[in-house]
């Protein structure tokens, strides 16, 4: 990589926890909890996480015991294959993940805060949630549903998405979602590929103040889906109206008839491996892969995930701000597995105005806060200054995910949102359902830094020849197995593409696709993908490594780059930057942005040519679309690239391609 890369400033510690901080983390107690009852004492988390990757199964079989897990069988052997990909975790064990979360049913909190722009906030206690889910399973039965089948949601973030999840695990049908902001192709390229026999939707939305009709995209969807043989309809805004019938769609019920009958709740322990639910890569680019996750893998790990690293307990309030059609929204099910309560919050964050999450965050007494980390830099772009508006008390915790987090915008936080506060910038995927890199609420606070590896993730840092670095940017690998590995794709019964996915540059080991770097105190730096890395005259550098200085300009909203290697001339990079209000990209601008560049990060990598876009093209979950316009440009057919239903803001395409063209015609004189 770049030395440019490679070299970086020394540590700039924001936040370091007190001990009376890190007394009553739930770290804290499993690290006293291994002390005393297993002889294993640490004396950093760096000790702790040697020992959790080094001694896999015995770490493992520490989170069962230390959580209870509740199965039939035994817990031998931990590990039944050891092989990547087709570990087999154990093997001889049974157990429910609905079981796990309503073990934690009480009486003095709300399992869920439900909040949507059309009908305001309202809590489901936890005595609620599980009424709702038995009814539920129990009508899902009477349909004949049962382990094994497929059930599809297309559903907002409210909480009958999380009732009909939980009704699905405790019977053992695998769930499936996407949000209802996706169009009918994005749908079906996920939804045709699982054949689904039932398909739980929405008539309509609302978001940013705006009523959405789904009714006829619905329509198309079963049209298309001949497989579901029930729908249960639950209503909109559209549909709550007086006014307005219910649709006419086949075999439909109502969700107030789906829940009507109350019932006890049967919660079916199967086999450790037996999937819980399909989640989808992005698929800009070609069908998406389906993702199975296994039950017992997903209660494990999140138990550990929200337990020990982002510290969640009982009376705890999480709010995950993201659809139903990304992993977060699983993730943030985990939640309940711990104690605390989620908040759901179904709708655009800045509206009515651009400090709305804020006042709710305070108003609901949430604890932990999720978030894009696109949000943050939005909000410091746009100044705002949350901690002058309320006061914040009870906020603990905020965890970035979907993109590295800029310097600046780690200042912004401890500066506008609140100086006493764990702020945690984390990266995992869809891929896991959890975290590789993470955090840990005993660990200080690294400006533009990730705090740690994940206990029980064996992550590092490779170079081309497979070999471990420290200081160095490589590829993200795994080298050991974790339990919320997928255990298959849908539709792939000889694993060939799930190998092709993770296992083809180093056979036996996971290569995630990122760029990251491991500093010698084991926190690390993700530099983006490593399959859109720019390299100039051979050299390389990670797109975010750019992006980060570039929109360090208060001009600068957002930025895209490119490296366009033509055969047989010198390679053309551009750069695409979204401007602020009444900014124009004038030759002073231009001469800043290079200047930027080559002062910090690398004189290599300033563009041949800066271009100003309305938007950067992202996909539906916020990620920078680097590869498809970097193959739009490179002369690929438009349709080929990206798909406009998987795209967040479809039009933004349209400038690219636009751009293509003129390419190639100046390339053809």
């Amino acid at each position: 990589m770049n030395p440019a890369v490679t070299a970086h400033a020394a540590a700039e510690v924001l936040w370091t926890p007190r001990p009376d901080q890190i007394e009553p983390t739930r770290l804290a107690a499993y690290m006293a909890w291994l002390a005393t009852d297993r002889g294993l004492k640490f004396d950093s988390y760096d000790a702790l996480w040697r020992w959790s990757v080094d001694e896999l199964e015995a770490f493992w079989q520490s989170i069962w015991d230390f959580f209870d897990v509740q199965a039939d069988g035994s817990c031998e052997p931990v590990l039944g294959t050891v092989a990547m990909p087709g570990a087999q975790w154990f093997p001889n064990t049974r157990l429910n993940y609905a079981e796990h979360v309503f073990r934690q049913t009480s009486e003095e909190r709300p399992a869920l805060i439900a909040r949507s722009e059309d009908t305001g906030t309202h809590e489901v206690s936890w005595a609620n949630l599980k009424r709702d889910t038995a009814a539920l399973a129990a009508r899902l039965r009477g349909l004949g549903i049962g382990a094994g089948d497929r059930v599809a949601s297309y559903m907002p973030n409210r909480a009958e998405t999380v009732v009909a999840f939980l009704a699905c695990a405790s019977l053992g049908a695998i769930w499936s979602s996407c949000a209802p902001d996706m169009g009918a192709s994005v749908v079906l390229d996920r939804f045709r590929q699982i054949e689904p026999k039932v398909l739980l939707a929405v008539d309509s939305y609302s978001y940013n103040g705006k009523v959405h009709d789904r009714r006829e995209l619905v329509e198309e969807l079963l049209l298309q889906l001949p497989t579901v043989q029930h729908v249960i309809h639950v209503a909109g805004p559209i549909c709550r109206a007086a006014s307005h019938k219910p649709p006419a769609w086949r075999n439909r019920s109502s969700w107030q008839e789906a829940v009507a009958a109350d019932a006890e709740l049967q919660c079916e322990r199967l086999p450790f491996d037996h999937p819980l639910w399909i989640v989808y890569s992005s698929g800009t680019t070609g069908l998406p892969k389906a993702i199975v996750h296994s039950q017992g893998g997903i209660v494990l790990t999140h138990l550990k995930t929200m337990a020990l690293q982002h510290d969640l307990r009982p009376g705890d309030r999480l709010l995950f701000l993201g659809g139903t059609g990304w992993i977060v929204w699983n993730l943030q099910l985990g939640a309940l597995l711990t104690g605390a309560s989620i908040v759901l919050y179904d709708g655009n964050p800045a509206w009515p105005e651009t400090s709305s999450l804020w006042r709710f965050i305070d108003e609901q007494k949430v604890t932990l806060l999720g978030c894009g980390a696109a949000y943050l830099i939005n909000c410091m772009k746009e100044g705002l200054r949350p901690r002058d508006l309320v006061d914040l008390k009870s906020l603990r915790a905020i965890n970035a995910t979907g993109s590295p987090l800029p310097i600046d915008a780690y200042r912004w936080v401890y500066d506008a949102v609140k100086p006493d506060l764990w702020l945690a910038s984390i990266s995992g995927g869809t891929d896991i359902a959890s975290g590789f890199v993470a955090c840990a609420p005993i660990l200080p606070v690294t400006a533009g830094e990730i705090q740690c590896r994940e206990l029980g993730v064996a992550a590092y840092a490779f170079d081309e020849t497979g070999h471990a670095l420290i200081e160095e940017v490589g590829e993200l690998v795994i080298t050991k197995p974790m339990p919320s590995m997928p255990i298959y794709f849908w539709g792939d019964p000889e694993h060939r593409r799930y190998r092709e996915s993770y296992f083809e540059m180093y056979p036996g080991i996971w290569r995630h696709g990122d760029w990251i770097r491991f500093t010698d105190r084991g926190t690390s730096v993700i530099y983006g993908r490593s399959d859109s890395t720019i390299n100039r005259h051979g050299i390389r550098m990670g797109t975010a490594e750019i992006y980060r200085v570039v929109e360090e300009l208060p001009e600068i909203r957002d930025s895209l780059v490119v490296d366009l290697e033509y055969l047989g001339r010198p390679s053309f990079m551009p750069l695409f930057v979204v401007l602020g209000p009444g900014e124009v990209l004038d030759d002073v601008l231009k001469s800043r942005i290079t200047q930027q560049i080559r002062s910090k990060a690398s004189a290599r990598h300033v563009p041949n040519e800066i271009y100003q876009v309305s938007e950067i093209p992202r996909t539906l979950t916020g990620k920078k679309m680097e590869v498809p316009v970097r193959k739009l440009l490179l002369g690929a057919l438009p349709e080929k690239v990206a798909s406009a239903d998987a795209m967040a803001n479809p039009k933004s395409i349209g400038f690219f391609v636009r751009l293509a063209e003129e390419m190639k015609v100046s390339a053809a004189m």
